[in-house]
């Protein structure tokens, strides 16, 4: 693939904290390699930006391999970016040409509170999780997997759904900022398995619970969520959630 630099417009959200009101800042960035990923354009801008004596734009990111979920832009409007199942970082600059204005901004949703910039609360999801996304497993030694079987079919859908790394591209991507597909995937990957099946009625009430308590909207079944979700994750999980959270409460065993 023929490699070429490009100068680029960035157009990018700045805000200090949740409290304060924010806004776009221009800058004009050169020489950008197509090679370079997404976060390595920004740590060129960065490093411009220090050199001139300005503040750095503030923006999250972990391991830069896909793995994580940590590097939560809205890039054009698209969560993660123009590329399928794709996070930020593995985004590459061979996507925009010379002259190119792009627009960053971060997550939109009032259960994602701006913390500085581009970077957001995302500890709602936390909450969540520790409210129900566990099991309970005996002392002693591990029980041999052969004791266990799981249909394989069942295997997989978990398997699939166990892929969500929680960045909250789902949440950004919705009109309603829900988190149902988020909360699908962490209730089906337990429920489809043995080793969940101790709290499968209680973890599916709790969690719905506290993703209410948290400020996150209401699935309104426009699938934009797993378009822009970088994992894939099926929204036949969101009806799994809905069958196990019904059963929950018509069997009275939820407490």
């Amino acid at each position: 693939m023929e490699h070429y630099n490009m100068n680029l417009t960035l157009k990018v959200w700045r805000q200090k904290n949740a409290q304060d009101k924010g806004g776009f800042e221009t800058y004009q960035v050169k020489d950008i390699s197509s090679e370079m990923s997404f976060l390595e354009m920004f740590d060129v801008l960065n490093e411009q930006l220090i050199n001139e004596g300005k503040e750095p734009i503030t923006f999250d990111h972990d391991c830069r391999e896909g793995i994580c979920g940590a590097c939560s832009m809205h890039i054009n409007g698209r969560p993660h970016g123009p590329w399928g199942q794709t996070t930020t970082c593995q985004l590459h600059m061979r996507e925009y040409k010379n002259g190119d204005t792009i627009v960053v901004e971060p997550w939109r949703a009032k259960a994602f509170p701006v913390i500085k910039d581009l970077m957001v609360d995302r500890t709602a999801f936390d909450r969540i999780i520790q409210s129900g996304g566990y099991i309970s497993v005996d002392t002693g030694n591990a029980q041999d997997a052969n004791n266990l079987p799981i249909n394989k079919d069942k295997a997989d859908e978990s398997f699939a759904a166990a892929a969500c790394i929680g960045c909250g591209a789902c949440v950004a991507a919705c009109k309603n900022a829900s988190a149902m597909l988020f909360l699908s995937a962490k209730v089906s990957h337990l429920a489809l398995l043995p080793q969940g099946e101790v709290e499968r009625k209680t973890r599916v009430v709790n969690m719905v619970d506290q993703m209410d308590k948290e400020g996150f909207g209401s699935c309104t079944n426009t699938e934009a969520c797993e378009a822009e979700c970088p994992k894939g994750i099926s929204v036949l999980n969101i009806r799994r959630l809905n069958a196990e959270y019904i059963g929950a409460i018509m069997s009275g065993d939820d407490k």
